[in-house]
C-alpha cells in the first residue's frame, strides 16, 4: 500500500503560512503513524518539544544528579580527611607529652639511684651494721 505524498507545492503562501502548513502536516502524519495507545506519548512529546529534547533533559538531569553526588562525596571525604588529620595531630601531641614525662621520670629515677648509692656508701663508711 502506497502512502500519498505529503509534499505540496505552496507558491502563493507566505513563509509563516508555509511553516504552519508543514507543522499541521507533521501533526497529521504523526496521528496516522502512531496507534491510539501511544497518543499519550505523542502529547508528552509535543509538550516537551520532542523526543530529542526529552532525552536531552533526562541526560542533563542525570548529569546534574551525578555532579551533585560527586560534590557531596567530595565534601564527605574532605570532612573525613580533616577528622583523621585532627586525630593524628592530637595523638602526636599526646605522645610528645608522654615521652617528655618518661624522660623526666627517667631523670628522677637516675637521681634516686645516685642518692641511694650515696646513702649506701655513707652507711658502709660509718660502720653501722645490723
Amino acid at each position: 500500500m502506497e502512502r500519498p505524498s505529503l509534499e505540496f507545492n505552496l507558491p502563493h503562501t507566505r513563509e509563516e503560512g508555509k511553516l504552519y502548513v508543514v507543522d499541521s502536516l507533521n501533526n497529521l502524519n504523526k496521528l496516522n503513524v502512531c496507534p491510539a495507545e501511544s497518543q499519550h506519548s505523542l502529547d508528552e512529546e509535543e509538550s516537551t518539544g520532542g523526543t530529542g529534547e526529552r532525552m536531552a533533559g533526562s541526560n542533563t538531569r542525570n548529569q546534574c544528579l551525578f555532579f551533585i553526588t560527586f560534590i557531596l562525596t567530595l565534601i564527605v571525604s574532605l570532612a573525613l580527611v580533616s577528622f583523621v588529620i585532627s586525630l593524628i595531630i592530637q595523638t602526636r601531641n599526646e605522645v610528645d607529652q608522654i615521652s617528655s614525662r618518661l624522660l623526666s621520670e627517667k631523670k628522677n629515677i637516675e637521681e634516686l639511684k645516685k642518692i641511694n648509692n650515696i646513702i649506701l656508701k655513707h652507711i658502709n663508711q660509718s660502720g653501722i651494721k645490723e
